[in-house]
């Protein structure tokens, strides 16, 4: 697309999308396509590779004729010459600061700005030993090896501790800058390893001040891969701040790929997803698509679209108004060297071919699984549930690969959610899986968590007053068992004894029983007590008092007297602080800001359709007060508002006062 500098001014671009969506493969398309069709240059930083396959970029950096550097197979020297002498000490303080926050006291700093003039400080070891044993200077080399300690101890972190080897070596260097690609692959490291900011701000800081000034390309990009591990480090989040304000002077694109941007939290993080001009969202749940939309300003007809996204679709915003669908198309060759999926699918191929292997195990019967011991007659069928896919996740966590068998339970869930329902048996069975596996990681915490989820998905479904309905599915009931064939005499043989190969077998068979004995031992009067009482307490009218951001608001909902649309609104009355209002539930949004013809922003208002005239509205409410300021994300808070004329935070589940 080509677009005028003052509508476009830079090409930083964001990319968000869950696990599939296509996120990746777009980013990896584009810049492929930017080296051989313009001659760009690129520097991939990748944290989120495959183990031990060279990273999630390394086929397509060798097809372009490009680089792969490894963590701990390439030492980088943050003391080169090569950088001025405020970009080392600069580099050197996120270093210390990546490991030890607290080591960099005033006098510390003096003691490091005089070790790095010592001419030992042309390598980490050196400067270490300038701290331990520094020459006299303005202040007695006593004082400065006393100064100097803490920053000396945090810095041997990285030339005789776990660290050592990625900044301190024989062969300490940097990078060449001619290349068409390099991809710096940290994938295997702990991503809660210091080490990942401290490489990080490395990298950072070589790309700013030695690539980009020795490069001839026309055009440069840094792309970020699970950009929340260097937006969210102190240590980077000021470089990476630079380089985006500079990226139009330094002909440089920032390319930053994510899942979310929940994982950025709060403040300097996701103001600088601000400053990306370029946009694209792939499929994420209809919450953080709110969220998306509300910090980068997409209409309400995007945002309600981001849920139901395909594969390799995405909402694309480029500068300040243009707004539509993108859908990426990959050539055969495209689509092999972006391809994200191959661990899974490896994992897939090996698990069928030892099925296929192991004719002891299993036999086929009329195209379903026998196993050799009986199931409760209540059980459903279990190849209706993929049963390969909950092998393959727990067989996962059981090796200790606990990321891989979460991401392959998160793809599972949503290809069953999508093929289903939300509510399925399907759905809620890789509930189960995913809370095996948080016991198997030794967090029983969220193991119970995701079972109480379960528990509460079956008690609030409420298909049971859906009987006219002969779509809806039945949660009490279950496929039955074809009738039996009548065999010959000669047929009549006793089925072969067969081992149980997996330990883990009887695990997925419960799933489907704790999934549906769950909902079999729900009651089915306390339910129609339940709504009865709602009933009796209808009032049609719900509201609650809320205080954010310094401004007292109500939220009001008022059902119709039909009973089949609930209209909301946000009411700030005469409060001098709000600035900003907005509403956002069931994928349509409002909102006012206080302009200069007004001292008060309007009230939105959203009118809902209603199914369920029983059923409790959940709002997301934003407001923003004195130290709002335009553009700026404004705090917010769920609210679930009952038509008994009680309110709730969706969050905690308090009642919250009336309005």
């Amino acid at each position: 697309m080509l677009t005028d500098t003052a509508v476009l001014p830079a090409t930083n671009s964001l990319a968000l999308g869950g696990l599939g969506s296509g996120k990746s493969s777009t980013a990896k398309a584009r810049i492929r396509r930017e080296i051989l069709h313009h001659a760009h240059q690129a520097v991939i930083i990748d944290s989120f590779g495959e183990d031990s396959a060279g990273g999630e970029w390394a086929p397509l950096v060798r097809s372009l004729g490009g680089r792969v550097i490894e963590a701990g197979t390439f030492t980088l020297n943050p003391v080169s010459t090569l950088f001025p002498p405020g970009v080392r000490e600069q580099l050197i303080r996120s270093l210390i600061l990546a490991v030890e926050p607290g080591a960099l006291t005033h006098q510390a700093t003096h003691a490091l700005q005089h070790a790095l003039t010592h001419p030992k400080a042309t390598s980490l070891t050196g400067l270490v030993d300038a701290l331990v044993t520094p020459e006299n200077g303005r202040w007695p080399a006593t004082k400065l090896s006393e100064w100097g300690e803490g920053a000396a101890i945090a810095l041997s972190r990285y030339t005789e501790g776990s660290l050592r080897g990625l900044f301190d070596g024989q062969d300490a260097s940097l990078p060449e800058t001619n290349l068409p690609i390099l991809s710096f692959d940290f994938s295997a490291l702990d991503r809660n390893s210091p080490a990942i900011p401290s490489l990080m701000a490395a990298v950072s800081c070589w790309a700013e001040q030695v690539w980009l000034r020795q490069s001839t390309a026309v055009h440069r990009h840094l792309v970020l891969e699970e950009a929340w591990q260097i937006l969210l480090s102190p240590a980077t989040s000021e470089l990476i701040q630079r380089l985006l304000k500079n990226s139009r002077k330094a002909a440089l694109s920032l390319d930053v790929v994510m899942h979310t941007l929940s994982d950025l939290g709060e403040g300097r993080a996701q103001d600088l997803a601000r400053l990306c001009e370029i946009a694209h969202v792939g499929r994420l749940g209809p919450e953080e698509a709110a969220i998306v939309g509300s910090l980068l300003g997409l209409p309400a007809w995007a945002v309600e679209k981001i849920p139901a996204l395909d594969p390799g679709q995405a909402v694309w915003k480029v500068g300040p108004d243009h707004v539509d669908i993108i859908q990426t198309v990959l050539s055969e060759e495209e689509a092999t060297l972006t391809d994200t999926s191959s661990r899974r699918r490896k994992a897939q191929q090996a698990l069928s071919i030892e099925i296929e292997q192991d004719d002891e195990t299993q036999t086929e019967i009329g195209g379903a699984v026998a196993w050799d011991w009986d199931m409760p007659s209540n059980v459903i069928d279990i190849c209706h549930f993929g049963l390969a896919r909950h092998e393959t996740v727990l067989k996962a966590a059981l090796a200790g690969r606990f990321d891989e068998a979460a991401q392959l339970a998160a793809v599972g869930e949503r290809e069953d959610i999508t093929s289903h329902g939300l509510n399925s048996t399907q759905a809620l069975a890789w509930l189960e899986t995913r809370a095996q596996v948080a016991e198997l990681r030794g967090d029983p915490g969220q193991a119970a968590q995701l079972r109480a989820t379960v528990a509460r998905m079956g008690n609030e479904a409420d298909w049971f007053d859906k009987s006219g309905d002969s779509t809806s599915p039945a949660w009490h009931s279950v496929p039955q068992p074809p009738a039996p064939a009548l065999l010959t005499p000669d047929e009549r043989q006793p089925a072969p004894t067969r081992r149980r190969a997996w330990p883990y077998v009887a695990a997925i068979a419960a799933l489907s029983i704790t999934a549906v004995g769950v909902w079999q031992h729900a009651n089915d009067e306390q339910h129609t007590q339940e709504r009865q009482q709602k009933a009796a307490a209808y009032k049609g009218r719900s509201g609650a008092a809320v205080r954010i951001d310094g401004v007292h608001a109500d939220v009001v909902a008022q059902w119709n007297s039909a009973r089949d649309h609930v209209v909301v609104e946000l009411r700030s009355y005469f409060d001098r602080n709000a600035k900003y209002l907005r509403i956002d539930a069931s994928g349509k949004s409002a909102q006012s800001a206080r302009g200069d013809d007004r001292w008060y922003p309007k009230t939105p208002e959203l009118s809902l359709p209603v199914e369920d005239p029983l059923a409790d509205v959940t709002v997301r409410i934003a407001i923003g007060g004195k130290s709002w300021k335009e553009g700026s994300r404004a705090d917010f808070r769920s609210v679930r508002l009952s038509p008994s004329g009680i309110a709730y935070d969706a969050e905690t589940g308090d009642e919250l006062p009336p309005d």
